[in-house]
């Protein structure tokens, strides 16, 4: 787990990516902290938190400042060569989901 990101006050966004993966692999290991790292620096990232089970099913939940920030991340190059490794490779299902955030609130 990578904790809470620290995001501003909304609205923002939120691109939500839940996965199965296949069989672990250290390449995909690599590849995934090496994501992380760049996005988490990527103009307009807000933050990142990520969690991944035992049985290979994870989600992982990015937040962005507004719509070109996320089309800037989903067209870096490193992060396409990882959706397409992902697709050919990794990933026995995915699905991605884009939201406004509109209200957050913490807890104790």
């Amino acid at each position: 787990m990578t904790g809470f990101a620290k995001t501003p006050s909304p609205p923002y966004y939120a691109v939500i990516f839940t996965s199965q993966r296949n069989e672990p692999e250290a390449a995909y290991d690599e590849m995934a902290a090496a994501l992380t790292r760049k996005v988490r620096a990527h103009r307009g990232c807000l933050g990142v938190e990520s969690v991944r089970g035992a049985n290979g099913y994870g989600i992982t939940v990015a937040y962005f400042s507004d719509h070109s920030a996320i089309a800037s991340w989903k067209a870096d190059a490193e992060h396409q060569e990882a959706q397409r490794l992902g697709k050919e490779r990794w990933y026995e299902k995915y699905q991605v989901r884009f939201a406004r955030v509109e209200r957050d609130y913490e807890g104790p």
